[in-house]
């Protein structure tokens, strides 16, 4: 098996051919040491426009496919900034296992400040980008943080709201919490095939399933406990959200619900809001619909970033 999913070519070499640098270190957090990721223009001729700093989603980790989301905004002016979650990728914490949101949120989230309020970043826009899971962390960030810091949001597939078909069982939660806490870390919740309903196309499902990092176990048991809880309090709390933002969803989602980013567009206070529906797209716009498809939603979500750094500058959030 290939180191990376583009195959032995080094990476230093693959990244100049994608017109990105490349930066890699571990961040220690009050919550545990977190892989980070750092990606930019490689051309001193391309002045960075704003900072953007992204979350992956459940089982998956900044690198493999993930990162072509990365490299995409890099080529377009920005620097990307993402870390493995808690539990992910070469993160700290048992594979698969996010047992307090919270804190791992606020894990990636003291990361991210730290970049966002040093150097020449911190008089740029900033934002905060989130896919599926990551989508729901990444809002738990934004609730985490003081006010004014980023510029603006950006869902890919958000996870608001569970398909009915995806929901733990209340029975099942139940009788693991009898035992506890002893079952939290088990992985023992029905999967329901989540990959498959995020991938279109076939080929790229092939190469996500050879991502050596991804978490392929079932659910577990806190994992789900915390994605019921975690769900059900952001839907309590759209209206809380007064940042600019861009959520954007496949009507044929079988992981998350489009309905989740219809709330958000619904009820958020925010004066500037963006809501895209892609008819007939799965859960997975970017790494996992063919390409066509893919650079649609890439280029809508340039086409809004362009716009929301001419507009605000690096004024924030008001």
């Amino acid at each position: 098996m290939a180191a990376n999913f583009w195959g032995d070519l080094p990476e230093e070499d693959y990244y100049a051919s994608q017109g990105v640098k490349n930066s890699k270190q571990y961040f220690q957090t009050p919550h545990g040491k977190i892989f980070t990721q750092s990606f930019s223009p490689l051309s001193a001729n391309s002045p960075v426009k704003a900072s953007v700093f992204m979350t992956h989603g459940y089982g998956s980790d900044s690198g493999w496919l993930f990162q072509k989301i990365c490299i995409s905004f890099a080529t377009w002016g920005y620097a990307v900034f993402a870390a493995d979650l808690l539990g992910h990728g070469r993160s700290e914490g048992l594979h698969g296992y996010l047992g307090d949101v919270d804190k791992v949120a606020a894990a990636s989230l003291s990361y991210f400040v730290s970049v966002r309020k040093s150097g020449e970043y911190e008089k740029m826009p900033a934002f905060l980008f989130g896919e599926s899971m990551g989508g729901m962390i990444t809002m738990i960030m934004y609730f985490q943080s003081e006010a004014g810091l980023w510029t603006g949001l950006i869902f890919s597939a958000p996870l608001f709201v569970i398909p009915q078909a995806m929901i733990p069982s209340k029975v099942h939660l139940f009788a693991y919490g009898l035992l506890f806490g002893l079952a939290d870390t088990w992985a023992a919740m029905p999967d329901n095939k989540m990959v498959g309903k995020a991938i279109k196309d076939m080929d790229k499902l092939k190469i996500i399933a050879g991502n050596p990092r991804r978490y392929s176990g079932k659910p577990r048991v806190g994992t789900m406990r915390e994605v019921v809880r975690v769900t059900n309090y952001i839907q309590e709390n759209f209206h809380k959200v007064t940042a600019p933002f861009l959520t954007c969803h496949g009507t044929s989602d079988g992981v998350t619900c489009y309905t989740g980013s219809e709330m958000l567009y619904e009820k958020a206070s925010s004066s500037d809001k963006t809501l895209k529906l892609y008819e007939g797209m799965y859960h997975s716009l970017i790494q996992g619909e063919p390409d066509e498809n893919a650079n649609l939603v890439l280029g809508d979500m340039r086409a809004w970033i362009d716009e929301r750094v001419q507009r605000y500058g690096p004024k924030c959030d008001t």
